[in-house]
Order: structure tokens, then C-alpha cells, then sequence
């Protein structure tokens, strides 16, 4: 709800945060629960940035989490503090990846316990090898995440402190200073095993497994840290459910929530700043001791007038669809409604990984596009009103991956549907049935399906070149130029709290997190 007669009436506020994304409403909540008079500033006439649930079909009473989709990476302490009444869901299913093996259709169900797992392994693989290595290799990473993610929340250790906490210089090897690939190579054998591994490390990354940057380990070690666990889970309710839990908490607490109000300028001085909006009526300016920059390091720099950071690059398709009914799958042996309840891998192996990367990095569209597929409705049917559920239909989200903006420039509309032709194939060839034949219309008689690329991303959601983190990830410890907590700027009192953060990206509110302590630290 847009709020400028709420805006107008107190001029002053301890604290402003531009963007009503979930970090800026966690910010929001704790900065206002602690006392500070608080005035968030959000140009959409809506809060919730990238995090919301809509009925994107006409006439369609599906609610769809849009863009961000899944939770692992919110701090139950988080959850705890601002009282948010949300509930999340697991997965009954991990993943499953079609294949075929002697020219017939099987494939790798993880999940639904651990002799099924084994037993799913060594039907693909031909024996216990592989499994073995899987449990050895996530083991490490489990005791990893028991470690890291609960320095999320605190202020930023140093590399040492980080090194010293992990305490296994195995996986600090693995993790912090080698090439993932190298690890997924002499762990592994089986091509489509290596494949799966590796996915977590390109989500929304564009990246080899052998990148010297180290770009697809920070996605990797972020992707596998969450709760502790690693475990990505179904907000019930879509993602628009916790968001809309954190703009009640920071109302609760005393926030002023004003949509409709762009941020278009700051001028501070490190002491106080005013922060200049604009709204359908006009123009108006707000002072404040701290502001928070819940938008882009892009955005930041513009308000501020500073030189901008180097352009981020997003690298994914983003697809939302509503089905009649599940596909049959090929692989009979295994139930659709568990296939697509976890994280269902199309084109995936490992070696398809590496040809869609250098096919991109040549300009080129993926022959065989990489994705991989959910259904939310299965583990939270509450998304689809009562006559969906009844009938039958399903949610699909299709996230795919090495798809860089670089490649829809030169036509995002015609590169957009020459690439879900290519993805959808991809899929069909493991199904018994076409997807198409298993759309569900809209109000108008058209299929149910949406895609999104990085440039509709930007345009849409002003993610730098539809960058889902901002920027590339950063390692959760400090580094040349970072703070105390990571969202410091130039700015004694301008933070950054959005995704650009460091130990930003992901649904999390981390970012928003800090910078709320980062500004009760400096006021007392």
C-alpha cells in the first residue's frame, strides 16, 4: 500500500532504507523493534522485491513464486527475533536426473532414505563406488555448514579466523582454494553424478568448473551452507508469504512502509543525509542519521554519485508454467510426483555442463540448454485455489542455467523463445508425453507458461544485468575494503544491505540483518 501522507508527516527518521525487498524489510523490522523511527522507501506499489508470490496467468488462481523461488540460506535466528509467522516445508525428494544407460531411460532418484538412495546409486552406477564418495563428499560439506553458516549473522571474521573455525584443512582446500572441478573429478567417476554435484556451483553463475576466479566455489559454498544443512525448502504459501510476514513485523514494530516512492538521490555529509524521492504527486525529501541501501551496489553508486562498480552479468532463464497434470516420465520405474517434487536435472552431466558453458562463452546458445525443475504445489498445494487442486493441476519452475545476458542483447524477445524451444526439448526427451499437451490456458486460451531472462530481470526488477546476487558472490570473511559487517560503504552512515552485500545473495536477509546491527552498534 502506498504511504506518501504517512511519509509526509514525519520528515525526520533515524533511519531510511531504500527498497522493500526482504532485506530492507529485515533491516526495517530490527532497526524499528529496537526503537528507531524508520521509513522504508519502495518504487514499486508493492514490498517485496524479487521475493513475492503473483498470479502470473490471466484468470488463474495459481499464485507463483516468480522469481526467487526456494529457502535455505534465512537464519532460523532471524525468524526467531521479528517473531515472522511463516512456514517452510521439506522437500520430500532431493533431486532426481533422468538418463539413459544401454540405450534405455533410468535415472538418479536421491532421496526418500538413505537404502533407497544406495540402492538408486548402484542401479545407475553399477556398484557402491560412487554413492560411498557422495557420502564422504556432502559429510564434508555438512561439517562445513555446521561451521560457517552461523557466522552469517555475526560480524565478518577474518580469512584465518574463517580457516581456523572450519578446522579441516581438507575441505578448506576443496572449498576455499581449489577449483571445485578439481575435487568433483577425483571424487567422482560417473559423468552424471559429477553433473549434479556440480549444479549447485552455477546457479545463476556463470562459471567452469575450473575457473581460477573461484566464482563457481563461493556459489557452491553458499548453495550447501544453509541451516547448517544445505537443505533448500518450499515456503508455504509462495515466496510472497515471508515477505509479506516481514512487512507485517516491521509495521508491528512502528516502520513506515511507503510504496510508490523511488529514491532517486542521497547527499550525506557521514554524520546526517537526506534522501530525495519521488512519487506520482511530486518530489520529497526525507533527513535521516543512517541510510540503508537495500538496491544494487549499481544503484548505490547512482544515488550517491559515485563511479559505478564493474556491470554484473545474470546467467539463468527463469520459466514458470501451470500444468493440467504431471507428465509421465520415460524411466516408468519412477513416480512423477516424486521426480518432480526435489530438484528434477535436465541436461545436466557433467560434460554437458562444460559444452553449454563454452558455447555460451563463444556467443552461442547451448545446444542443450541446462536446467533444473521443481514443483511447488506438490509439497504446498495452498498456492492453487480449491478447483486446481481438485483437477489435478500442478506448478512447474524451471531455472536454467549458462545463459548470459551477453546473449539476448541483440534480441531478448526472439533469443527468449529460441531458447525455452531448445530447454523444453530438452525436457520432452525424457518424458512419455509432450509438456505441451500438459499446459494448462489461461482465461484467453493461452498456455501457461512465462520465461524470463536476464534483461527481463533488469527491466523488471533493476537487477544489474539481471544479476540474482547483484554482483558476483563474495567469500563469508573479510576482505580488502570490507567492514566490520560487511555492508559498509564510503559512507560513515550509508550501508549497503541488499544481495551486493558481502555474504549477500539468496533469499537470507542477512544483509538486512547486519546492517540493522551494524547501525545499533554506531548509535548505542
Amino acid at each position: 500500500m502506498s504511504a506518501p501522507e504517512e511519509a509526509s508527516a514525519a520528515r525526520s527518521y533515524d533511519a531510511v532504507i531504500v527498497g522493500g525487498g526482504h532485506n530492507g524489510l529485515v533491516a526495517a523490522a530490527y532497526l524499528a523493534r529496537a526503537g528507531r523511527s524508520v521509513l522504508v522507501l519502495e518504487r514499486l506499489g508493492r514490498t517485496g522485491g524479487a521475493a513475492v508470490s503473483t498470479r502470473p496467468f490471466e484468470g488463474v488462481d495459481a499464485r507463483l513464486s516468480r522469481y526467487s523461488y526456494l529457502v535455505s540460506l534465512l537464519p532460523g535466528k532471524i525468524v526467531r527475533d521479528l517473531g515472522l509467522r511463516f512456514e517452510l516445508r521439506t522437500r520430500s525428494i532431493s533431486s532426481y536426473t533422468p538418463a539413459e544407460r544401454g540405450g534405455r531411460p533410468t535415472g538418479l532418484l536421491v532421496g526418500g532414505g538413505e537404502q533407497r538412495t544406495r540402492e538408486a546409486f548402484a542401479e545407475l552406477t553399477g556398484g557402491a563406488r560412487e554413492y560411498e564418495a557422495w557420502q564422504r563428499f556432502y559429510g564434508m560439506t555438512g561439517q562445513v555448514a555446521r561451521k560457517v553458516f552461523p557466522t552469517l549473522t555475526e560480524p565478518l571474521p577474518t580469512r584465518d579466523e574463517l580457516r581456523r573455525r572450519v578446522g579441516d584443512e581438507e575441505a578448506w582446500r576443496t572449498l576455499f582454494e581449489e577449483p571445485l572441478g578439481v575435487a568433483v573429478e577425483e571424487r567422482f567417476t560417473d559423468d552424471l553424478v559429477r553433473g549434479v554435484v556440480l549444479t549447485d556451483a552455477l546457479i545463476g553463475t556463470f562459471a567452469d568448473a575450473h575457473d581460477p576466479d573461484l566464482a563457481q566455489n563461493r556459489c557452491f559454498l553458499y548453495h550447501v551452507i544453509g541451516g547448517g544443512t544445505g537443505a533448500w525448502d518450499v515456503p508455504v504459501g509462495g515466496m510472497g508469504a515471508l515477505t509479506d510476514a516481514l512487512a507485517a513485523a516491521a509495521r508491528q514494530a512502528g516502520a513506515v512502509l511507503a510504496t510508490g516512492h523511488e529514491a532517486v538521490r542521497i547527499d550525506t555529509d557521514g554524520r546526517t543525509a537526506e534522501v530525495t524521492y519521488r512519487t506520482a504527486e511530486g518530489e520529497g525529501v526525507a533527513a535521516a542519521r543512517h541510510v540503508l541501501v537495500g538496491a544494487s551496489p549499481q544503484a548505490l553508486a547512482e544515488l550517491t554519485g559515485a563511479e559505478p562498480p564493474a556491470p554484473a552479468e545474470g546467467a539463468q532463464l527463469k520459466v514458470n508454467m501451470l500444468l493440467k497434470r504431471l507428465p509421465r516420465l520415460r524411466d516408468s520405474a519412477v513416480d512423477p510426483r516424486e521426480a518432480f517434487a526435489g530438484t528434477f536435472h535436465i541436461a545436466e552431466g557433467y560434460d554437458q555442463l562444460a559444452a553449454a558453458y563454452r558455447q555460451a562463452a563463444a556467443g552461442e546458445l547451448p545446444a542443450a540448454p541446462p536446467s533444473e525443475i521443481y514443483c511447488h504445489s506438490l509439497t504446498d498445494p495452498t498456492i492453487l485455489g480449491p478447483g486446481l487442486v481438485e483437477q489435478g493441476h500442478q506448478t512447474l519452475t524451471l531455472f536454467g542455467l549458462h545463459t548470459p545476458a551477453r546473449l539476448f542483447e541483440r534480441d531478448n524477445d526472439g533469443v527468449r523463445e529460441e531458447l525455452l524451444k531448445l530447454t523444453l526439448a530438452q525436457l520432452d526427451a525424457h518424458l512419455a508425453e509432450p509438456l505441451a499437451d500438459c499446459l494448462a490456458t489461461d482465461a484467453d486460451g493461452r498456455p501457461c507458461i512465462e520465461a524470463k531472462t536476464p534483461l527481463d530481470l533488469e527491466r523488471d526488477l533493476r537487477l544489474p544485468g539481471g544479476n540474482i546476487f547483484h554482483r558476483s558472490l563474495s567469500w563469508p570473511h573479510t576482505q580488502d575494503g570490507t567492514g566490520r559487517w560487511g555492508v559498509e560503504t564510503a559512507h560513515a552512515n550509508v550501508l549497503l544491505c541488499g544481495a551486493g552485500a558481502v555474504r549477500g545473495g539468496g533469499v537470507s536477509g542477512v544483509p538486512g540483518h547486519n546492517a540493522a546491527m551494524a547501525v545499533l552498534e554506531a548509535s548505542g
